[in-house]
């Protein structure tokens, strides 16, 4: 394949010396960095040239979401989940984090609580108590080799206190989609005990099954739409992480309200190349899209096959996400992270995910990159 070629995943592009948090991690040291989740893809040529001709204007003063972007979005929710999105239910934000502490702080008072399951994304575990608000979590459980919910020891956790849910679908770290069965069930949970669910659903543009679908908890039904706050981005799809930008989506005009009221005079607008960039990808970026999936899935196979041979290491099934969520245990490896560093790979140690015992991998880099990387964590399990 030509190495210009924009769709050509398997172009090796230099990261370091751009600034980049993941490859200067190990500045000037030989380990693989495959432990934060951005792409060394580059982004789509669409979203390249747009950004280039807003640059060429010369002139970045302070901005408002384009109509067209408004319009782009709700045509995608709706052709992608049959979602019929108002446009004021779009709460625009720099980042799926921000929001992640502001929903802490609108759906809770200080010293009420927050549940989520674990392991999940470090963020969902730090904005609760960031807030002050109590934080109680539940482990996902293995069951018939994927990771589901244990759906009535959840609701024994729930207290007269607790007032969130957050939900990450699908799920990082263990890349799961969740069925209509599971989030039905988690669903009636949540109304029963009257919680306002925040659901994290930036990587739906990246399942990597053919027989799954994403289905946003929010379309289950008008009652659950009312109680749930969406967040989704083009940020972990496209590439796009160091440009800051998300949206809310919050059908209840309450909730909607007392999110903006929390956000009010701390959070700053959204960048303006965010929005040419999001705008772009969303609008242009479907044939890279496409090609992006088929490479990951042949990536993910690479991932499975090799880390199944290595003695001690296990790793289920990845529906979605580029994101591998591998055991340790069975070799009982202590500070897993560290080990594979001194192996060269730099993998995130699942601890700050709730999960001790697990790594993380980020398999969205070229294949010779992740090839490499397995034959070193192979001759260190060896």
């Amino acid at each position: 394949m030509n190495p210009d070629d924009p769709l050509n995943f398997d172009n090796v592009i230099e990261r370091r010396g751009t600034y980049s948090a993941k490859w200067d991690k190990y500045k000037q040291k030989n380990i693989i960095p495959l432990w934060l989740a951005d792409m060394d893809f580059r982004s789509p040529p669409a979203v390249i040239e747009a950004l280039h001709q807003r640059v060429e204007h010369g002139i970045f003063g302070y901005s408002r979401v384009p109509d067209e972007l408004i319009t782009v979005v709700l045509s995608m929710l709706q052709t992608s989940y049959g979602w019929e999105v108002k446009p004021e239910w779009l709460v625009w934000l720099p980042g799926l984090v921000t929001g992640l502490n502001v929903i802490c702080r609108a759906a809770a008072k200080r010293g009420e609580e927050v549940l989520t399951v674990v392991p999940v994304y470090p963020p969902f575990l730090t904005a609760p108590r960031l807030s002050h608000r109590n934080l109680t979590t539940l482990p996902l459980m293995p069951e018939a080799g994927r990771w589901t919910f244990d759906f009535d020891r959840l609701e024994s956790l729930i207290t007269p206190r607790t007032r969130l849910f957050l939900l990450c679908n699908p799920h990082n770290p263990v890349g799961r989609v969740l069925t209509r069965k599971e989030l039905t069930r988690l669903a009636m949970i949540c109304d029963k005990h009257n919680l306002i669910i925040c659901s994290d659903e930036i990587h739906c543009g990246l399942v990597l099954d053919l027989d799954k679908v994403h289905v946003p908890i929010a379309t289950l039904a008008p009652t659950i739409a009312n109680r749930t706050v969406t967040f989704m981005s083009p940020s972990k799809t496209f590439n796009l992480p160091g440009l800051g930008f998300a949206f809310a989506i919050i059908p209840a005009k309450q909730l909607r309200e007392r999110f903006c009221r929390t956000m009010a005079g701390i959070v700053p607008g959204v960048n303006l190349l965010s929005y040419i960039a999001a705008l772009a990808a969303y609008r242009d970026g479907s044939n890279w899209h496409t090609t992006l999936l088929s490479y990951l899935r042949g990536n993910r196979d690479m991932v499975s096959q090799e880390i199944h041979r290595m003695p001690g290491l296990s790793l289920n099934h990845v529906e979605a996400t580029y994101l591998a969520w591998i055991d340790t245990r069975g070799a009982e490896v202590k500070e897993p992270g560290k080990f594979f560093e001194k192996a060269g790979v730099g993998l995130a140690d699942g601890s700050a995910f709730g999960g001790p015992g697990f790594v993380r991998l980020n398999f969205a880099c070229p294949q010779a990159t992740l090839a490499e990387a397995l034959i070193r964590m192979s001759r260190a399990m060896a």
